[in-house]
């Protein structure tokens, strides 16, 4: 069988206390199910972006020169994008090279399949997640999409009683919500068992994309 493939458009080292614990490398698929309104990573849906083409071996080939960085400071690697969960046969081959001594970061808006959370559960030490808001309206005018998958893989977790793994992004997005919708957000995870949030508010920008930080 062939080893997975995956297009990735750029990979950041050396990067602390941004994504995740200790050093980390920064690895950003192509590929993304939203199209968010103020979108974080354009470069990751866009057609015409760089990228190079991995496979689980090329890429940890490239990325093993920090083991050692990753190891004294209890770091590793961080996949975002984009949208990493759609690589999860691709993440879960590179754990099996990498082995348990890195920690393996995930940045994921959850909505994938379902089996797709699953293959990852195993294998990933670190869930950041981007839930936008936890009202279906908002976030379909936000980000084109329907979040039952969102809330179907937060409630996969939560059953898993991976929780305290998690760190739940719940942003103030202008013209989207409000102070209010966001703690009604968190007061629904926070039934689910989740208590580590990061709140923050979206920066909009003179090109319309908004971002508080930029992966690369």
């Amino acid at each position: 069988m062939s080893p997975p493939r995956a297009k990735i458009i750029g990979i950041s080292r050396h990067r602390l206390s941004t994504d995740g614990e200790g050093v980390t490398t920064l690895v950003v698929f192509h590929a993304c199910p939203l199209r968010c309104r103020y979108c974080l990573n354009p470069q990751t849906i866009s057609a015409d972006s760089e990228f190079k083409e991995y496979t689980p071996l090329s890429l940890y080939e490239e990325v093993k020169i920090d083991a050692l960085y990753f190891m004294a400071t209890g770091g590793g690697i961080t996949f975002g994008g984009g949208e990493p969960a759609l690589h999860s046969d691709f993440i879960v081959a590179f754990r099996e090279l990498s082995g348990q001594s890195w920690r393996i970061t995930i940045e994921s808006s959850l909505n994938v399949s379902q089996e797709r959370i699953k293959e990852l559960l195993p294998v990933v030490d670190s869930w950041i997640i981007d839930i936008k808001d936890m009202d279906t309206e908002r976030y379909r005018r936000y980000t084109s999409c329907d979040n039952s998958l969102v809330l179907s893989n937060l409630r996969l977790i939560a059953q898993s009683g991976l929780q305290g793994n998690c760190l739940i992004r719940i942003p103030l997005i202008p013209d989207y919500n409000t102070p209010g919708n966001r703690e009604d957000s968190r007061s629904m995870l926070v039934s689910l068992g989740f208590s580590q949030f990061d709140l923050f508010t979206y920066i909009i920008h003179p090109t319309d994309y908004g971002t508080r930080k930029t992966y690369l």
